[in-house]
């Protein structure tokens, strides 16, 4: 994508200093930061609210069985060699057990989060592509670039909000 920039930005500087002015002078360009006029959509917004509900109680059981965990370390590093031998062999068999259930637990849980976020994802690209596409044929603009390939952009040349803002009425 940056190659494609420069390179855009390379036929523009020889058109202009070939004298090919008038016809580039005339080009209607923008910049979008695609990106986050996905995640600050209403609908993203919404989503990440659902999302906190839905897997909140399972981060909160992944936090808890952290704590438990490290305390249960912690015992075995600052009280380990004044235990008995089998007090520390539980506590050690405890402290793996737990472990093994963060990383179970932990793995379940970003995978089912991975999967609601591509859900997420398959569901507003359409309605953003539309929303991009509707404020690029309204300002009929000539070329759009994305904003992370561009070093300085006046805010005039920014479409984000206005894509942000034609999603939202999409519904």
């Amino acid at each position: 994508m940056r190659k494609l920039t420069q390179l855009v930005v390379l036929a523009a500087t020889l058109a202009a200093s070939l004298g090919a002015t008038p016809a580039f002078a005339d080009m209607k360009i923008a910049v979008l930061n695609y990106q986050m006029a996905l995640l600050e959509s209403d609908a993203a917004k919404k989503y990440a609210v659902d999302a906190e509900k839905k897997f909140g109680p399972q981060l909160t059981k992944l936090k808890a069985l952290e704590s438990s965990a490290k305390g249960i370390q912690d015992k075995l590093v600052s009280g380990g060699d004044k235990m008995a031998q089998a007090d520390r062999d539980k506590l050690e068999l405890d402290f793996k057990q737990k472990a093994r259930d963060f990383q179970f637990q932990s793995k379940e849980l970003n995978e089912a989060k991975a999967a609601a976020d591509r859900d997420m994802l398959q569901q507003l690209k359409p309605k953003l592509d539309g929303a991009v596409e509707a404020v690029i044929k309204q300002g009929a603009f000539d070329l759009v670039l994305e904003r992370g390939a561009v070093i300085d952009v006046k805010p005039q040349y920014d479409i984000t909000r206005q894509v942000i803002e034609r999603m939202n009425q999409s519904r």
